[in-house]
């Protein structure tokens, strides 16, 4: 009979049913192996305590400090009228810093009696904010108590000197955790190493099961060295085969090269251009139109920042594609988006949009556009139009991909904002063409160059860096709502000021405002309100400004639940001018083009990432009239999100951001959004300081891929290849 491979053992016949669910549920490990590359956070000596000054707010976190002292509160309450409530406050001290630790009711009695002051201890609970101290309620916490208590084999198994913290949920304490990998730490022996051989020696790296035992068990912070440098090796180049396989199997692709005539619908439309294109709309223009001219697939991501004229360069290759006989099909995410760019795209062509129309141009074709909220008769149109041929450019959302639209001979794909579209999508719409079509694919979310090698490695990469003329800049500044009300205030009068100059204004808020009301969440307590209030919304604040600061101007509201031909007529108003300030959420974040539009308050910024307020504020500043960007937050002064307010306000330059925002948040967030599944994975690789791993893993990798595509002659990383794709899979699956 097979034996089960010792690293493929399902948890729970290793640790029994009950720790083995927590695990699956709450931290997504099911074997062996998954918890043997569940690596620590990171390490606490146990001569050192952690820094409680800078904790995390509502993130599950485990400390190891000294109880300073321990008061227990007797009071009444509705439970207990006759004054037995009790309530134990401990104050735990590491140095650095204090924390305020509550245990309430029955669960008094054991920390009253073991929580001495003196007491070291490990605790693990969720960070939260009372009266403006941080604190933990009822934490866990298991005791250190060194060579002469009961407890000292609690210290020893904690791996000697260091002990390692892991990252945990409030289901599964960190030292649990711990306990568990002791268990089938043995069981690492038998990890199949996925480096190939002469690499792992050429580079000075240790074999995997080695590493693994160093990462859960080090003795000195040089055997964790060792233990990262090799797992960051085997995520860079996994990944980076994983890759390079892709770009070989796209390689050998067939595709119709693309030229466009010489005096056809391009030159046509450069004719009417009233301004000349960039200097760096040329180049990434000629890097398109080469890839075009080839006999197998262009794969190309184009990064722009917001207003860079991506849209331009990328109408540019559509129209060569269609000179050349073919059709071009624009993808983008939303259906607002895909209205925009049909609407702007059918303006900067004028008459040549209106092929085999009367009144249109010799050279010109037909533009649709395609949405799932179209009536019947019109979609009939489009598809119509596409199957015949006789529309050259499509525009649409996902409906695109569906199974009933037909092309007559698609080229080019053109892909909106990427991070919204996985691979399989891609796949699916290269299928509609009777070869691979071209494909290009657009971001104005600034993208570092390893996160690009990372999450885009199967694309080349053209960037667009400058700003076309006629664009002005943007003034940014954050408003402290709470420490400075006044400023706020000020913040109104100057989108009046700015109204009254002929202009208009955008509130942004994160929430819409009509969401059913949890009753649950009402019975919170009146503290837990004012520590923690709902996100504003589009609703309220719309309500307060008309009745309010903004009283006499035209304000209207936009947001996702809106039916599309409302959403379509609020926007159509507002470009036309007729609308003063548009309150929205951010359905407005990309592709809204409204040039006469100059200021934007963002409300509580703070709950909005760092590229997502780039793009925000990306919509004001389009026409010839500077832009005025305020950035609305109550967060104190000191905060981390004040911090990341102000670096947005202080520059710019959006590859500058991005490296802000993917250094504050773990990469894992960033990269999940950008693809399906795989992205995640990354466990100790930090896509920006491992720059050179992932630049030299990739060289490696392509490397080995040209050489053995299949990977004939090693096993170990076909299994690990198999291992990460399988996870990608059931990522996709589970997106639906």
């Amino acid at each position: 009979m097979d034996l089960v491979p010792a690293l493929e053992e399902p948890l729970k016949k290793v640790l029994g049913p009950a720790t083995a669910k927590v695990m699956a549920e709450h931290l997504g490990l099911h074997s062996v192996g998954d918890l043997l590359h569940h690596y620590p956070r990171r390490y606490e000596e146990r001569g050192q305590l952690t820094h409680l000054a800078d904790l995390p707010m509502d993130e599950h976190v485990t400390v190891v400090a000294q109880v300073a002292d321990a008061r227990l509160h007797t009071f009444a309450s509705a439970k207990a009228p006759r004054g037995k409530g009790q309530r134990l406050e401990v104050t735990i001290t590491d140095g650095s810093g204090r924390l305020q630790l509550v245990f309430f009711g029955h669960g008094v009695h054991k920390p009253h009696k073991e929580l001495l002051p003196g007491t070291r201890a490990m605790f693990a609970g969720k960070v939260s904010l009372f009266n403006r101290r941080l604190q933990l309620a009822h934490p866990a916490y298991e005791l250190l108590r060194g060579a002469d208590g009961e407890a000292a084999e609690t210290v020893e198994t904690w791996a000697g000197a260091l002990i390692p913290l892991y990252p945990a949920t409030a289901k599964l304490e960190s030292w649990k955790i711990g306990k568990a990998i002791q268990t089938v730490l043995p069981s690492a022996q038998e990890a199949v190493d996925p480096l190939p051989e002469s690499l792992r020696e050429g580079r000075g790296l240790v074999p995997l099961p080695e590493a693994l035992l160093k990462i859960h068990r080090p003795h000195t912070k040089a055997d964790i060295a060792d233990a990262h440098a090799r797992l960051k090796w085997d995520e860079a180049f996994v990944l980076q085969v994983a890759l390079a396989r892709r770009r070989h199997a796209d390689a050998q692709l067939p595709a119709v090269p693309r030229k466009p005539a010489t005096d056809g619908l391009l030159s046509a439309f450069d004719d009417r251009l009233p301004f000349t294109l960039t200097d760096g709309q040329q180049k990434v223009s000629k890097e398109i139109f080469d890839d075009l001219a080839t006999d197998h697939p262009m794969h190309r991501l184009l990064q722009g920042e917001v207003g860079s004229g991506k849209t331009m360069v990328a109408l540019r290759a559509m129209l060569a594609v269609v000179d050349a006989g073919g059709q071009a099909a624009m993808l983008a995410p939303t259906e607002v988006l895909a209205q925009q760019h049909h609407r702007s795209i059918v303006e900067m062509m004028g008459e040549l949009a209106e092929g085999g129309m009367l009144g249109g141009s010799e050279q010109g074709t037909k533009v649709v556009l395609l949405t799932g909220s179209m009536g019947t008769a019109a979609r009939r149109q489009a598809m119509l139009d596409l199957v015949t041929g006789e529309a050259g450019i499509v525009i649409g959302t996902h409906a695109l991909i569906e199974d009933k639209v037909q092309f007559h001979d698609l080229g080019l794909v053109v892909v909106d904002e990427q991070h919204r579209f996985g691979v399989e999508q891609r796949d699916a719409l290269r299928g509609k063409g009777k070869q691979p079509p071209h494909l290009l694919v657009m971001t104005a979310t600034p993208i570092p160059r390893t996160v690009a090698m990372t999450v885009f490695g199967d694309l080349e990469t053209s960037v667009l860096d400058q700003l076309p003329a006629g664009r002005s800049p943007i003034a940014s500044h954050v408003v402290p709502a709470a420490d400075k009300p006044h400023f706020l205030t000020r913040a109104w009068e100057r989108v009046r000021e700015e109204v009254e100059n002929g202009h208009q204004a955008y509130v942004v808020c994160p929430r819409i405002g009509d969401e059913e009301d949890d009753p649950k969440k009402a019975r919170k307590s009146a503290e837990d309100e004012a520590e923690k209030r709902p996100p504003l919304a589009v609703l309220d604040i719309a309500d307060q400004l008309a009745k309010g600061p903004l009283s006499g101007l035209r304000v209207e509201v936009l947001h996702g639940r809106m039916h599309p031909d409302d959403k379509d007529a609020v926007m159509r108003r507002f470009a036309a001018g007729e609308t003063h300030v548009l309150v929205a959420t951010t359905v407005i974040e990309v592709g809204v083009n409204v040039p006469n539009a100059t200021a934007m308050v963002i409300m509580d910024a703070d709950r909005f990432g760092v590229s997502q307020l780039h793009q925000l504020r990306g919509r004001v500043g389009r026409g010839s009239a500077a832009g005025l960007c305020l950035l609305v937050s109550e967060m104190p002064e000191a905060s981390p999100a004040r911090q990341r307010l102000n670096a947005v306000a202080s520059t710019l330059d959006g590859f500058e951001l991005s490296r802000i925002d993917l250094e504050q948040r773990r990469e894992g967030d960033v990269l999940g959004q950008a693809q399906s599944g795989a992205r995640t994975s990354l466990r100790v690789l930090a896509v920006i300081e491992d720059e050179e791993i992932i630049a030299e893993a990739r060289q490696e990798a392509t490397a080995v891929v040209e050489a053995d595509p299949e990977l004939t002659g090693l096993p170990g990383l076909r299994t690990a290849l198999d291992a990460l794709l399988d996870e990608e899979r059931e990522q996709y699956l589970e997106k639906g």
